[in-house]
């Protein structure tokens, strides 16, 4: 088999393979390319060594099986045998997702004992799975965010066959799964890349140091790494979609972007093999720029999270007002219609957080509303609180309640955070497992200093590096047969089974969406075509009023409603919400 490997600074390049050294040779056609031909079979263990220097793994590693420190393996991915003949899944536009980390979402933290909890899922009525990265790095658990070996995948999570046996079990059961995947940044430990070739640039600097390098000389190679691994995921792993983690973290000055790049090439392939394909980023800029079609002079991604609505749910499910939920907590409930109606609560205001303005207004009539994808709980927005508290630790389940009605018939697509839907008491804290010593230190007092400067005592701050702080954020699968999580549990399926069934909840048109709301009696109540919503956070009852329009059935209620009558108004008690439709329909 050819094994090959770019090294542009290198005067000699060996390939190490099961023992053996055999001498490679520069590439005619490609410079800066070192290729040699040598006979491996699936999981032999190779290297490169460069100048005569150490053996270092293949940046395109396929497999991992000593972490990122040890040799790659050789992965024949042709070799797996599918069982399940997926068309695709559902598109964004009926989208339901569900965030999951494979290495807490059960005690065994692993792609074969997450693949058993999938029925769960299904049952639920989500369509996709988001799982957070999975590539390698050094020890057992982490968030993956310090991820290395950008094509492989983590070994204590079950290696390549491992989420292959994962992707498989969840196509069939009519599941789609999508990737978080980290283009920003490698992690500080076990990362080889800057020995073979200019991967980072000093041109740029990030909150991880010297930038990854998409402008500066010798870019096109990375860009093309990226490239490759991005698709390597949806093609050999039959991955659905990918999310980009803080792509307003690529420094990138070049006249056609690296993100332009990347979704005409997912565009392609989705065309090639014949099945939708999509990119969903994070991004902190509020710029509809990053969903709008290339032709249009955007970069052409297909949605794209809004943390704003978040923020504005979040400072009007708790009132918390410290650092970015400043702005929106002066009038939550505002700033939760802002964000129903018009997507970005900063779209060119000042923001307080940043000192400065910030964002760029949506296009209601040209934009539609599956480019954004709402929630009220992600790993960010949980983990990294002090202590990884979930909306459940301090809300009652009418106010969690109230929250899912707002997410499951809001116009975004709908992502939910692993455990939401029961109203899981298990905290999701940060923590890692790095094998070096003195980086693990430096994470642990670095984590104490963050938050002993927002007034925490810092022995009250969960220890990183501890196993029993990932041991509490894994899910208790057995809270679902209490109350009030059965509940809650109950709610969440019939919600998202009526927006499965209700059109109107599934319409793009963000410009038909219609607010009303009272800042002082704490309701806020919506209109998606013929169907109404409406949601009292406060602790005494509330009468709204719909006008007399025949909506005079209740389809779903956290608490018993009657539904208006002649007067048209709704009498909504204490932190309760309902959904409304025509009586006829």
């Amino acid at each position: 088999m050819l094994f090959e490997v770019w090294a542009p600074k290198a005067e000699q390049a060996e390939l190490q393979l099961a023992g053996e050294t055999y001498a490679m040779e520069r590439d005619p056609a490609r410079d800066g390319w070192w290729t040699a031909d040598a006979e491996a079979g699936e999981g032999a263990r190779y290297g490169f060594s460069l100048d005569g220097g150490r053996v270092l793994p293949d940046p395109r590693s396929r497999r991992q099986p000593d972490g990122p420190d040890g040799l790659s393996a050789v992965v024949d991915h042709n070799a797996h045998e599918w069982r399940t003949d997926w068309p695709g899944g559902a598109p964004l536009a009926n989208a339901v997702l569900y965030e999951l980390h494979i290495g807490t979402y059960t005690p065994e933290g692993t792609f074969d004992a997450a693949a058993r909890r999938l029925g769960h899922l299904a049952e639920l009525g989500v369509t996709h799975v988001e799982l957070m990265p999975v590539c390698p790095f050094p020890g057992t658990h982490g968030w993956g965010y310090e991820g290395v070996s950008l094509w492989a995948v983590h070994e204590p999570y079950g290696g390549p066959e491992g989420l292959k046996r994962f992707v498989d079990t969840a196509h069939g059961l009519g599941l789609g799964v999508v990737l978080d995947v980290v283009h920003n940044h490698l992690g500080p430990s076990g990362n080889y890349l800057p020995l073979f070739g200019p991967y980072f640039t000093d041109t740029h600097h990030t909150p991880w140091g010297s930038a990854v390098n998409l402008d500066a000389p010798g870019s096109d190679e990375v860009r093309a790494y990226l490239l490759g691994s991005a698709l390597s995921w949806l093609r050999d792993y039959r991955i659905d979609g990918l999310r980009l983690d803080a792509v307003h973290a690529l420094a990138d000055t070049r006249a056609l972007t690296f993100l332009e790049e990347l979704s005409t090439a997912v565009d392609t392939l989705s065309g090639e093999l014949g099945r939708t394909l999509f990119l969903i980023a994070e991004s902190d800029l509020g710029d509809p720029r990053t969903t709008a079609p290339r032709e249009s002079w955007g970069l052409g991604l297909h949605a794209q999270w809004n943390d704003d609505f978040h923020h504005a749910l979040h400072t009007a499910l708790t009132g918390e007002s410290q650092s970015y939920y400043a702005d929106f907590a002066r009038a939550p409930l505002g700033a939760l219609a802002k964000t129903l109606t018009q997507v970005f609560f900063h779209d060119g205001t000042y923001s307080t957080f940043r000192g400065r303005t910030h964002g760029r207004s949506v296009d209601r009539t040209k934009t539609a509303a599956h480019r954004f994808l709402g929630y009220a709980q992600t790993h960010d927005q949980v983990g990294n609180r002090a202590l990884g508290d979930r909306l459940s630790a301090g809300l009652s389940p009418g106010l969690l309640a109230c929250a899912a009605a707002l997410v499951l018939t809001g116009p975004y697509v709908p992502m939910l955070f692993m455990g939401e839907e029961w109203a899981a008491h298990t905290p999701w804290q940060f923590f890692t497992d790095h094998t070096d010593p003195e980086l693990a230190q430096a994470v642990r007092e670095g984590r104490r200093r963050e938050f002993a400067a927002h007034g925490w005592v810092a022995d009250d701050i969960p220890d990183p590096q501890d196993p029993r702080t990932r041991e509490r954020s894994c899910l208790d699968w057995s809270e679902q047969e209490n109350e009030p999580h059965a509940r809650v549990l109950a709610w969440y399926r019939e919600l998202i089974a009526l927006r499965r069934e209700r059109p109107d909840l599934a319409d793009p048109d963000l410009a038909a969406v219609k607010v009303a709301y009272d800042e002082g009696a704490r309701w806020l109540a919506y209109r998606r075509g013929d169907i109404r919503v409406a949601v009292n956070l406060s602790k005494e009852p509330a009468t709204i009023g719909l006008g007399r329009n025949g909506l005079s059935r209740v389809l779903a209620a956290w608490q018993p409603v009657d539904a208006p009558v002649s007067d048209g108004l709704l009498r909504l008690p204490p932190e309760s919400c309902v959904v409304l439709g025509p009586a006829n329909g």
